[in-house]
């Protein structure tokens, strides 16, 4: 593509240094990360989300399910409320066409997220996730995920995806911006929900509130700045009522 390579650097000539072999996983999604930077032109929309009552529901649930030897993490009702946002904006659901006129608009819903390994990220796939409730999600995050750990992902565990989420909510962060998953067309990335004082109309004053940063990566050929605010707006309302996420 014409990109200058980078310099050739002694850097023995500093100081002391060590070679480390990179992990399979990073040697594998390394180029597949690069090509996707190349060949996607990446916009990055921020929001938030209200999920104070869903925080607390969470809980509940959350206690329930130890007793039946699984947890229900946050990243079960994004699931769930992702499938909602794509089915009101297909867009995000699709893939751009060989010929890049065209759009491959997809009526499945297969979910994919980003597990951290001793070994790197790998992406397993939650398939037809508009089939399933939030305590199969959560069962089928929890599985997936200690197979992840556990070296044991099949290569059709990780194929499929028609979405992505990156969640680093468990270890910190503000906002990021993360690499569409080419043929994806779109990636949510989660950080560290946090309580805020926002404003509230009715009572004229500030009330503390739970509040969950999202960060939507998208490819703008397929996906408009627009758009982009509306699949926020249209997620954080899912989000912010959780009564909706059962319709």
């Amino acid at each position: 593509m014409g990109i200058p390579p980078i310099p050739v650097v002694d850097f023995s000539k500093f100081g002391p240094i060590e070679e480390v072999e990179m992990s399979r996983i990073k040697k594998i999604s390394g180029p597949a990360l690069h090509r996707s930077w190349l060949n996607i032109p990446h916009v990055t929309h921020n929001d938030e989300a209200d999920i104070t009552d869903l925080d607390k529901y969470r809980k509940e649930m959350d206690t329930m399910a130890k007793e039946d030897g699984y947890r229900v993490t946050l990243l079960s009702f994004v699931i769930k409320a992702s499938v909602s946002a794509l089915k009101t904006h297909w867009e995000f659901n699709s893939s751009i066409h060989p010929d890049g006129d065209k759009l491959i608009k997809k009526d499945y819903y297969n979910i994919g997220f980003a597990a951290d390994t001793p070994n790197g990220l790998v992406v397993p796939v939650i398939k037809d996730a508009d089939r399933k409730g939030l305590v199969d999600i959560s069962k089928e995050l929890g599985a997936l995920s200690a197979k992840a750990r556990a070296g044991e992902l099949k290569g059709a565990d990780m194929q499929g995806a028609t979405f992505t989420i990156s969640s680093l909510g468990g270890i910190g962060g503000t906002s990021f911006t993360p690499i569409v998953n080419a043929p994806e067309v779109a990636i949510l990335g989660l950080t560290r929900s946090k309580l805020a004082p926002v404003w509230n109309k009715a009572s004229e004053a500030f009330e503390p509130r739970m509040m969950q940063p999202l960060s939507l990566s998208y490819d703008h050929r397929a996906v408009d700045g627009a758009l982009a605010a509306r699949f926020c707006v249209t997620l954080k309302t899912l989000l912010g009522d959780m009564r909706k996420l059962m319709w």
